[in-house]
């Protein structure tokens, strides 16, 4: 007999199933298994239409491109990622979960486990760091790549932001984690369950997001679309716009007019799935 949920965890469950359900009906749930633990994998999208794999920022689960699966799905097999070490259905199993390297051969044991060779990979903020490392770890894997407000990938944080997420990661509580949100998504208003999930998200016992070193991005070979928040706090656009133009000339530069950081993927969802789909081809 196991232990029974916790209220946090009857929490998460119900508000975890709300944005679920949020899906196209015909979405799949695959739990793929990793040397690290299984691996929860939302599947939408045409059986025979090009792989493309999404990774959500930290506390978002896969669950978070609820909004652009359905444009996305219309021409691709979207595969949304629950992340190891972080909330949501993907378990901590098996090999112990130690540094960056271990994101990447997680990678790696998942691709296989889809029976994907290749794909597209999108990453978001946390999300899109890993795509990055993840593109220079394998670049005969990944078609084309695209970081939608990458975050320690081109710049670091602004101290500000680090300043206002310091109580939410030092003393987590979900008032913490909805004000911080409040804060950086001023003027937004993202989805409501989704803002439920990220809060009780943020305070998941056992939940541990593996850092590292910013990427050497100079060395990625794929294409590449970067996707600016115009208004992000996290970091200036302005300034990974330029630094992304001196880097990687070849790149394709965007910015989402009104977005935030944390807003992405969901609020105004055209923007960024149309932006996309140009750049998937």
């Amino acid at each position: 007999m196991g232990m029974p949920p916790s209220a946090h965890e009857r929490a998460f469950g119900l508000a975890y199933d709300e944005l679920r359900a949020r899906w196209p009906g015909s979405t799949e749930e695959r739990d793929v298994d990793t040397p690290y633990g299984p691996t929860r994998v939302h599947v939408h999208g045409p059986v025979d239409g090009p792989p493309l794999v999404l990774l959500p920022g930290g506390s978002a689960t896969g669950l978070v491109w609820f909004a652009n699966a359905p444009a996305l799905g219309a021409r691709y097999r979207v595969h949304a990622v629950d992340l190891l070490g972080d909330a949501g259905r993907t378990e901590r199993r098996g090999r112990p979960l130690k540094g960056a390297d271990d994101l990447t051969a997680w990678l790696d044991a998942l691709l296989d486990g889809l029976g994907l060779t290749r794909a597209h990979l999108c990453g978001h903020s946390y999300g899109a760091w890993l795509a990055a490392r993840y593109a220079l770890h394998a670049p005969e894997r990944v078609d084309r790549l695209a970081l939608v407000d990458p975050t320690r990938v081109f710049a670091g944080f602004r101290p500000g932001y680090l300043l206002r997420a310091l109580p939410v990661l030092t003393r987590p509580s979900e008032a913490r984690a909805r004000a911080f949100l409040a804060w950086e998504t001023a003027g937004t208003r993202p989805d409501e369950a989704w803002q439920r999930l990220y809060a009780l998200a943020s305070t998941a016992p056992g939940r541990k997001l593996v850092a590292g070193g910013r990427p050497r991005v100079a060395g990625l070979r794929a294409p590449l679309l970067v996707l600016l928040a115009e208004r992000s706090r996290a970091h200036r656009a302005a300034e990974v716009a330029d630094r992304v133009r001196r880097t990687l000339p070849e790149a394709e530069v965007v910015l989402l007019p009104g977005a935030t950081h944390h807003s992405l993927p969901l609020t105004a969802p055209e923007r960024l799935d149309e932006r996309l789909l140009a750049f998937l081809g």
